[in-house]
């Protein structure tokens, strides 16, 4: 009874939203703040960025709601999708070049991993996982801080070309060999 129950109140929930009714987004609102704030500031976050991100990921999920985007397909799949947006958003600004220069790799990995409820990693997971990470570390650095930049700082082949002073083909390649050489490394370790 009491699923049938949250399940109702959850499509009340949502047809309110994409009625604008001011009250149920109020409640919404503050019902589902404390958790992300409690997400920011465990992660290197204020305060003030909880605020920001919560009200950019409060608004996506107002829009996509409203435009159809997104459909809950259960009782709480509101609140993991307002959860898992703002965790999205707070990953890029953790990316961004701002924080990236405080940012180590190993903590950026396990970054949610001991405070996310609703992760639940299977062990195997977690050792493929150990094992990349560990294969990265003894990667030869220049293939560490070639793949570093494309996938952590998330630059482009061309931005990377242009710090190294060499062709864009010449660092697809770099990239590629270095794929190739981390790959050894986990398979040898396998």
């Amino acid at each position: 009874m009491s699923q049938v129950y949250k399940i109702q109140h959850q499509l009340q929930l949502i047809n309110a939203i994409k009625d604008n009714d001011s009250l149920a987004l109020k409640e919404f609102y503050m019902a589902n703040y404390p958790k992300i704030e409690q997400l920011i500031l465990k992660n290197s976050g204020s305060k003030a960025h909880a605020k920001d991100i919560y009200q950019e990921a409060f608004i996506a999920v107002w829009n996509n709601l409203r435009t159809g985007r997104f459909a809950p397909e259960n009782d709480s799949a509101l609140q993991g999708y307002l959860y898992q947006i703002s965790k999205n958003k707070w990953l890029d600004v953790l990316r961004s070049k701002r924080f990236k220069s405080t940012q180590s790799l190993t903590e950026e990995r396990s970054l949610f991993l001991s405070q996310d409820e609703e992760t639940h990693e299977d062990p195997e997971e977690t050792k493929r996982l150990n094992l990349a990470m560990e294969a990265f570390k003894n990667l030869g650095e220049p293939c560490k801080s070639l793949l570093k930049t494309f996938y952590f700082e998330q630059k482009s082949l061309r931005d990377i070309a242009s710090e190294m002073a060499i062709e864009e083909s010449s660092v697809r390649n770099k990239k590629y060999r270095c794929m190739e050489k981390l790959r050894s490394i986990v398979l040898a370790s396998n």
